[in-house]
């Protein structure tokens, strides 16, 4: 190994022993001698190719998920001094399995310790990011050469048919008994006919029952909004895609939030289409009452030239007809639900009512009203009774026959499926027909609108029981329903994205994205500090 070039000055003893020290550590994650050489406090920093963590915890807290490091030597380092009691190196590692990366690292000597304060970490380039992608390529598949969406890819959430490919559901073991599809599911080919191209076969959250982003076996996607977050599910895979550039479009399914919580945390468009308006042959099912598909994008723009062409053209295979898409735009009226707002946290609370502030004190101010929902808690348990006991019968006889085979919040949850009786089934659909209707009334005439979640993605050590519930609460009413709901990038809270809902009568699946895009194109000529105006409330 070369410490340094000739002129270069040597690494003082103590520094060069910290830094072995430390290296020892990293090769074989000691989580308590990594922790105890980075400098405590919140002003500490950490880089890499994913983004920028700062403070002693948020680095903890990554370390805690990260796993250790492959084998490695340092082939090379570097020291400048800094001033009498700071120091820079420049560290070249050689991995065994092949590959280099580099660490910059800023130390300074703190009560006598050499402590890391800064560090930027350029690992070696992988082939693929494997909690991202299943099978990725440039292209994986070619779409045709002309048509409205020519030039754009797709992530396709790994719970549609390919001609040729297995469907994963996120887990290994039924990836390997599947068979390979015959036929493309129409919603993929949809895309291909319109000139994209799919980038690959992106990850998913086991069988698609999870809003978080995880998965037991191929690791947690990155957020690619905010370091060391969750990515939200279960369209965890193709929504991080969409995020961090590797795909223009995410192909995605939403049954209770699973295109728009990705779509918040990860500052992205994410539109449901309404029930039923895209047919699902080819696609694996959760809950066939509220399954529903829809596309991730990082703009309006692109969002609006998919739904266009997938729900409207002449003999799509995905639409046989034009539901929806012909018509005039929605009115320019919208409703904020009381129930559905008091989930959100305060912050998010907050930076809603500026955004309405703003919007009511345009040159173009819309009608804002609040409204009631009803209880939210009745509406939640039923939905998930029936969710429950539909995904019991679409996967229960495979769970019997692979236990163990599922990550164990998934296992838990089609446990818990596994216990609800046909009695529990047919009054929980009782209890959802007056909510659904009370949501078309709603919006028959108005547009509701709403924080899509409680608040920014949680970090991946964060307890997410409660934001679970909270964010189930708020995105479950538009899936009972069977509505269109869309989440745009609107808000910002803790220096994080947040998505603002808007949910729209049946059918009105392309109107609710114009409406979206001219929301957003107001709330972006018009962000003030004006303080919230008192809505009407009936």
């Amino acid at each position: 190994m070369t410490d340094a070039t000739a002129a270069a000055p040597a690494v003082p003893t103590d520094l060069r022993e910290a830094f072995d020290a430390y290296e020892r550590a990293i090769v074989t994650n000691d989580l308590d001698a990594l922790d105890a050489f980075f400098a405590p406090g919140s002003e500490t920093l950490r880089g890499d190719n994913a983004g920028l963590l700062v403070g002693h915890d948020a680095i903890s807290g990554f370390r805690s998920l990260r796993g250790g490091v492959p084998p490695r030597v340092i082939a090379d380092l570097h020291y400048r001094p800094l001033g009498p009691d700071t120091a820079l190196l420049m560290s070249v590692s050689q991995f065994r399995g092949g590959g280099r990366g580099l660490q910059t690292q800023v130390w300074q000597r703190i009560d006598g310790q050499w402590l890391i304060t800064a560090a930027h970490v350029t690992p070696r380039t992988p082939p693929l990011d494997r909690t991202i992608w299943r099978s990725v390529g440039d292209p994986f598949l070619q779409g045709a050469w002309e048509g409205p969406l020519e030039g754009l890819t797709v992530a396709v959430k790994d719970l549609f048919a390919i001609a040729g490919f297995r469907i994963g559901a996120g887990n290994p073991t039924y990836l390997e008994q599947a068979r390979p599809e015959k036929a493309t599911a129409p919603a993929v080919a949809d895309l291909l006919r319109a000139g994209a191209s799919l980038r690959g076969i992106a990850r998913t959250d086991e069988f698609a029952y999870s809003i978080a982003g995880d998965n037991a076996h191929y690791g947690t996607p990155p957020n690619g909004a905010v370091v060391g977050a969750l990515p939200g599910g279960s369209s965890s895979g193709p929504a991080s895609a969409v995020a961090l550039g590797h795909a223009d479009i995410g192909l995605a399914t939403d049954t209770a939030g699973s295109i728009r919580v990705p779509a918040s945390y990860q500052g992205l468009w994410g539109l449901r289409t309404t029930h039923d308006l895209v047919p699902r042959q080819g696609m694996l099912p959760l809950a066939q009452s509220f399954d529903t598909i829809g596309w991730l994008t990082r703009d309006g723009e692109t969002l609006q030239r998919v739904a266009e062409w997938c729900l409207s053209y002449d003999g799509s295979a995905s639409t046989e007809n034009v539901y929806g898409a012909a018509g005039g735009d929605l009115p320019w009226r919208f409703l904020v639900p009381e129930e559905i707002l008091d989930c959100a946290d305060a912050g998010t609370r907050e930076a809603f009512s500026r955004l309405l502030a703003g919007l009511a004190a345009s040159d173009d101010p819309p009608s804002l009203r609040a409204v009631h929902t009803g209880d939210l808690d009745a509406g939640f348990t039923a939905f998930r009774t029936v969710q429950g006991a539909e995904a019991w019968r679409n996967d229960g006889e495979w769970m019997r026959a692979h236990p163990g085979a599922v990550g164990p919040a998934v296992a838990e949850r089609f446990r818990a499926a596994a216990q609800i009786t046909p009695a529990d089934e047919r009054e929980a659909r009782s209890e959802l027909e007056p909510i659904a209707a009370h949501l078309a009334e709603l919006v028959d005439g108005a547009v509701l609108i709403f924080p899509t979640v409680p608040g920014p993605a949680p970090q991946r050590t964060a307890d997410v029981d409660a934001v679970r519930a909270a964010t189930l609460r708020m995105t479950a009413p538009a899936a009972i329903a069977g509505l269109p709901a869309i989440s745009v990038p609107l808000l910002t809270v803790d220096g994080a994205p947040v998505g603002v809902c808007l949910v729209s009568r049946a059918g009105t699946d392309i109107a609710l994205v114009r409406l979206a895009r001219r929301l957003a194109e107001l709330a972006a000529s018009s962000r003030s500090s004006t303080p919230a105006r008192t809505m009407e409330t009936p």
